[in-house]
């Protein structure tokens, strides 16, 4: 009896062993499958740009290879063909991911954004010819809402479910059984509710004008969501601006109504606008590409330039222009007055002084939070580097060219097509109206709140030619 009892007494902490073994084990392979971080890959400055992680797929990506199947079950909810491309995002041969795509495993791999993605501008000079890219440009021909809304509607159609998109990935990727039943049972289901409840989330979307090719409104998503102000009834619609040559900006103010000084500040609430966390937010990535962003040059206008009529715009813009646009001058890079300038303001309006109180003591806790957040009365008169590529224009891009820039409000274009890639050197914009700029581009009118095309009359009282020998002196920035 007393060996019986001894062997049984021996038994008992040897099963209590294996089943804590067990159940350690399923806790490292659940580890393993959905939360271990593998280090970002070195890149170097550019690359990094294109295609580093920000910090947004922890809390925001989206499963890789549920986000490459889904162009091709549901196509219909894309504007053509061409999958994301479709979208305006610009491709490079060799890379299996858009610029401004990000790949990173966290358990799984993970598919987030980066600043590329709003900052990355494409160009032609025929019909014909292959897209130029342009990095740190303004990304005019991308539609960002329209990509958010595209998901959206995948998650909203009941085809989204294990089955189908288990069927989608199979011939493309072979998962293993445990990483299949991982997809069918949590991984597929999760990402369908999560959709599902960001588009529940940005439903005050559907009472404003839609955003449109070039166009975003950067930061109603944040007091609403990040910042979880009540939701009113603001209008941020914005277009979207270069990032390049910074270091010539440096002592301006950012963003159209210069709502911070601060530039690292700018760079990682862009990145938390983008989905990256406090905990989450890359910071030596982002330092990484500012540094490259200081001395990335603006973009040679592309088409031949008259020089004696430039010379003679010279004159017009020193007399009309550089107090507000050459570096160095006094109202350069500050905010103008509202009353003075007398753009479209429901952009300025959208930001309140309770925002930015609020943002500041965003991630209070963290060595990195933000202290340069401010509440302004105008929008700030930028530096004008690259300006060619910067069409369409006026903080809203409710102003398809330079030439229309220079005719008085009333007879500026009131419905036009944006985010058509074909340049138009004559009036100095994209090719807004005309059948291809219908089918490629987003319509723009300018009657609707937000998108406003007056303001801003200086030189519209200048003589033809003299408006003229401007318009070629500002090809030349």
């Amino acid at each position: 009896m007393k060996i019986v009892g001894t062997i049984r007494s021996k038994r008992i902490p040897i099963a209590a062993g294996v089943a804590a073994l067990g159940i350690a084990l399923a806790i490292l392979s659940g580890w393993y499958k959905l939360f271990r971080v593998e280090p970002d890959i070195s890149r170097s400055a550019e690359e990094q740009f294109k295609y580093g992680s920000i910090g947004t797929e922890a809390a925001n990506g989206l499963p890789y290879w549920i986000w490459l199947v889904l162009p091709r079950m549901f196509p219909e909810y894309l504007p053509g063909p061409g999958g994301y491309l479709s979208l305006g995002v610009a491709g490079e041969e060799g890379h299996e991911m858009p610029i401004g795509f990000t790949r990173k495993t966290i358990g799984f791999p993970r598919v987030g954004i980066n600043c590329a993605l709003c900052h990355t501008a494409t160009f032609r000079t025929r019909v014909d010819e292959k897209p130029t890219i342009v990095l740190g440009g303004p990304a005019h021909q991308f539609d960002a809402q329209r990509y958010l809304r595209f998901l959206f509607d995948c998650a909203n159609d009941p085809r989204f479910n294990s089955a189908n998109v288990l069927a989608q990935i199979r011939p493309i990727h072979q998962l293993s059984f445990l990483d299949t039943e991982l997809y069918r049972f949590l991984i597929i289901p999760q990402t369908r509710k999560a959709l599902l409840q960001q588009r529940a989330a940005n439903e005050w979307w559907n009472d404003r004008p839609k955003w449109g090719r070039g166009r975003i409104d950067p930061f109603n998503p944040v007091k609403f969501g990040t910042l979880k102000l009540p939701i009113d009834n603001t209008i941020g619609n914005s277009d979207m601006a270069p990032i390049w040559n910074l270091r010539a900006h440096a002592g301006d103010a950012y963003h159209w109504d210069g709502l911070n000084t601060v530039l690292r500040d700018v760079f990682l609430s862009s990145a938390i606008g983008d989905g990256a966390t406090e905990q989450s937010v890359n910071l030596k990535g982002l330092a990484k590409i500012r540094r490259w962003l200081m001395n990335l040059p603006p973009p040679k206008y592309p088409f031949p330039i008259d020089q004696t009529s430039a010379a003679r715009g010279r004159r017009s813009f020193n007399d009309r222009c550089a107090s507000c646009h050459d570096p160095g001058q006094g109202r350069t890079g500050k905010v103008i007055p509202i009353d003075e300038i007398g753009t479209d303001r429901h952009r300025l309006d959208m930001w309140t002084k309770r925002a930015a109180a609020t943002y500041n003591k965003f991630a209070k806790d963290y060595p990195w939070r933000f202290r340069g957040f401010r509440k302004t009365n105008g929008y700030v008169a930028v530096p004008l580097d690259g300006l060619w590529l910067r069409a369409p224009y006026l903080h809203n891009g409710s102003v398809p060219s330079l030439r229309d820039l220079l005719e008085p409000p009333p007879l500026r274009p009131k419905l036009f097509y944006r985010g058509y890639d074909v340049y138009d050197p004559e009036k100095v914009g994209f090719q807004s109206q005309g059948p291809d700029a219908v089918r490629e581009g987003s319509r723009y009118d300018t009657s609707l709140p937000g998108n406003g095309n007056f303001g801003h009359a200086y030189g519209t009282d200048l003589p033809p030619q003299e408006k003229a020998d401007l318009v070629e002196y500002l090809k030349t920035f």
